[in-house]
């Protein structure tokens, strides 16, 4: 469309301070002023106390687990692991990717108790985004027993803002290509939440394998069939969701700080609409 101009790409972020809850909010006022206005003093994390960003995450996780028991009357506690997985509902998407194997989901369960929160809306006109919320409800239904796991309605700002803030880990699992960029789990990360996500979009950017959070399958420069990146895939989220992430959150809590900080420092420090709209002026509009 435009054979002599080179076009390059400028990543999405979102706007720092819309998406950082209250109590982080309140840390970064108090060891990071002015962050809300230049969101890169954020890379100076590391100043911040780790037991008060944890105290900060724990107020954040209380505001979350208590909406949604009162919505839901699920019974969720304050101390298990909590995964978040909120997006518009289409196939591609693929909400119900963890389900893939209940038996190797139950195993890890066992080894360290999940519970898990689901958002979204369906396109009207979007069959498939539909049946695939009915398929979560069946696995809900299925699980019930054993794994804590609700589905929140009348997905909106207000509650996407609570479930960013308030998870311990953030899941995605687009099918690659697909996903443009995505912009949630960068809202996470601006609340020391991290990210366990396909290598697509906007995290290809984001990730450093035990630093900034965890990757779900293959490369994409990887070549694989449909059905090999599956398989990896499949292996990869309950292998490490079992060996990796649940004996951190339960074992190791300064590492899990250290990460906390690092999504914070790595991730919310860059991923920020102020760094946005300066590459558009510097890159795109003069």
């Amino acid at each position: 469309m435009f054979p002599s101009y080179e076009v390059h790409a400028i990543t999405n972020g979102i706007h720092s301070y819309t998406w950082t809850c209250e109590s982080f909010r309140k840390l970064y006022d108090k060891y990071l002023l002015g962050w809300a206005y230049d969101p890169e003093l954020l890379v100076r994390v590391d100043i911040i106390p780790a037991e008060e960003i944890w105290q900060a995450h724990k107020e954040a996780k209380r505001l979350l687990i208590d909406h949604v028991n009162k919505a839901t009357n699920a019974g969720m506690n304050y101390d298990a692991l909590t995964i978040g997985f909120a997006r518009r509902a289409t196939e591609y998407k693929r909400a119900n990717h963890i389900f893939s194997d209940l038996e190797k989901l139950k195993k890890v369960n066992r080894k360290g108790p999940i519970q898990i929160i689901f958002a979204g809306k369906a396109h009207p006109k979007d069959y498939s985004g539909k049946r695939l919320i009915e398929q979560i409800f069946s696995h809900i239904e299925r699980l019930k027993d054993e794994i804590k796991i609700v589905y929140l309605e009348n997905y909106d700002m207000v509650t996407a803002a609570i479930l960013v803030a308030g998870v311990d880990v953030w899941l995605n699992t687009p099918l690659p290509p697909q996903e443009a960029s995505g912009t949630s789990g960068m809202k996470a990360a601006h609340n020391g939440v991290m990210n366990f996500s396909v290598l697509d979009g906007w995290w290809i950017e984001g990730w450093i394998e035990d630093v900034t959070g965890w990757s779900i399958g293959p490369h994409p420069e990887e070549q694989v069939s449909l059905e090999e990146r599956n398989s990896i895939e499949i292996d990869d989220l309950y292998n490490k969701l079992e060996y990796i992430i649940l004996p951190m959150f339960y074992n190791k809590r300064d590492e899990w700080i250290k990460t906390m900080k690092n999504s914070i420092g790595k991730i919310a420090y860059y991923f920020n609409s102020h760094r946005m709209m300066r590459r558009y002026v510097t890159d795109a509009y003069l």
